[in-house]
């Protein structure tokens, strides 16, 4: 049991198994070189991203808890059972109208958070229609018949929700490590069949030199045996291996200072073991898979120590493990590589399951396609009835000229002549006697008709 953020004034504060296995996610981070670091009194350790796609809002409800003084006394003296059950959730109604306030609002912004990722879920694929109510219940880390006030209930769901996505958290990289290993295999052999004899032939001796190298390393210790142990205390914090000592051991690896090891700070126990089977330089080394021998590596020593299975190693119960046999006489331990990581029937599964994905989105993409073709059809089309129509106003416009009709102006509106007025590019008449415009107030004389007779 811990807090989530770790204040070393108040460690132990949070004893809960949802902070518990917060702090419990793996990164790959190698805390024997840490240490000497040191730790800034009253700085807050940031910690890992869960990948739970709550962790936001998960960690936001714990802080919040935090400043609640009612509730961290019971924290101090509850036991994971009693969180587990709920016991502890209904202690929120004790806590102050502040806290309460403010997780009512942390509750409401995570419902609309939710909602805005159904909507544009939905969206996505143009449905319509949507019950966001009904959608809403997918999700377990909150209640959503009350989107408005954070209650009792809503801090059980989230403790259950959280508590049971981590422990499925190595579950699920172990599988999503067995498909990148078979899309591996199966992308090598599509690509030998694009190969003439000779060279797969070569190809295959390649990759069968390549295994046999990446074999090629030193013995790697058991993991969580005193061997394994006493190398780390030998090389990685540089004490004299005949003066080897658990406790001392403990205190080192125990980078918070909490009391507690980690799976973080087991994890970068076996940092020296890795090295001897990887290396980033090397071609025929698989980073990926080194960090599944290290969770491998993890999972069996918390198999082995973890007796209260709350996913912390104590001091005791790392004393304890120190006394048993496996301790001093372990099993070899077998890498990646001794191990037959699939079937042939899975990897033939998986294969199929990968041509179906293709088909679908082969038909996809026809679909698609024909699609756009209609379109351009269409497109084509319309283009084809404007030019028409364009050449038809174009046509009737020339007719009406040639009628004496006033053409159409831009908009298709009639250009009338107003009477009285000069057609446009008619030169203005002046009267007799010249082309000069007569002065203000002269009235011209008549003109005199030569077919006059005079008496």
């Amino acid at each position: 049991m811990r807090r989530l953020s770790v204040l070393p004034q108040q460690c132990l504060l949070l004893m809960t198994c949802l902070l518990m296995v917060l702090e419990a996610v793996p990164i790959d981070i190698d805390k024997t070189k840490v240490k000497a670091e040191g730790h800034v009194e009253g700085e807050k350790v940031e910690n890992p991203d869960t990948g739970l796609y709550y962790d936001e809002y998960l960690r936001q409800v714990i802080d919040v808890l935090e400043t609640d003084k009612h509730f961290r006394e019971k924290l101090q003296t509850a036991d994971i059972e009693e969180i587990k059950s709920g016991k502890l959730s209904r202690e929120l109604d004790l806590v102050s109208h502040h806290v309460r306030t403010r997780l009512d609002e942390l509750k409401r912004q995570e419902v609309a958070r939710l909602r805005m990722l159904i909507k544009a879920k939905m969206d996505s694929v143009q449905d319509t229609g949507i019950d966001h109510q009904a959608l809403l219940k997918q999700f377990e880390h909150l209640n959503h018949q009350n989107p408005d006030t954070f209650e009792p209930k809503d801090l059980d769901m989230l403790i259950k929700a959280a508590t049971s996505d981590l422990e499925n958290y190595d579950k699920t990289r172990h599988e999503e490590f067995k498909k990148y290993e078979m899309m591996k295999e199966h992308e090598r052999r599509e690509y030998l069949k694009t190969l003439d004899e000779e060279k797969r032939k070569r190809e295959e001796s390649k990759f069968e030199e390549m295994k046999k190298k990446h074999g090629d390393h030193p013995k790697v210790h058991h993991p969580g045996s005193k061997d394994q142990l006493k190398e780390v205390w030998e090389e990685a914090d540089g004490l004299d291996p005949n003066e080897f000592d658990p406790k001392t051991f403990f205190k080192l690896h125990d980078v918070n200072n909490d009391g507690f090891l980690d799976e973080q700070e087991l994890e970068a126990l076996f940092t020296k073991e890795l090295e001897k089977v990887y290396d980033p330089k090397n071609e025929e080394d698989d980073m990926v898979e080194m960090e599944e021998e290290r969770l491998r590596m993890r999972e069996h020593v918390m198999n082995e120590v973890d007796i209260n299975k709350d996913r912390l190693v104590t001091l005791e119960e790392f004393l304890r493990a120190t006394e048993k046999k496996e301790f001093l006489e372990p099993d070899s331990w077998e890498t990646l590589d001794q191990q037959q990581l699939f079937t042939e029937d899975e990897l033939k599964e998986f294969e199929n399951h990968i041509s179906q994905q293709e088909d679908e989105l082969r038909k996809k993409a026809e679909e698609l396609q024909k699609q756009k073709e209609e379109l351009q059809r269409q497109h084509d089309q319309l283009q084809a009835q404007k030019q028409e129509l364009q050449q038809v106003v174009k046509q009737m416009e020339q007719k009406k000229l040639q009628q004496g009709n006033p053409p159409a102006g831009p908009g298709g509106e009639l250009k009338i002549q107003p009477p009285g007025e000069p057609k446009a590019g008619d030169t203005p008449k002046h009267p007799v006697g010249g082309d000069q415009p007569l002065p203000p107030g002269h009235v011209p004389e008549p003109a005199v008709r030569t077919d006059q007779v005079h008496p």
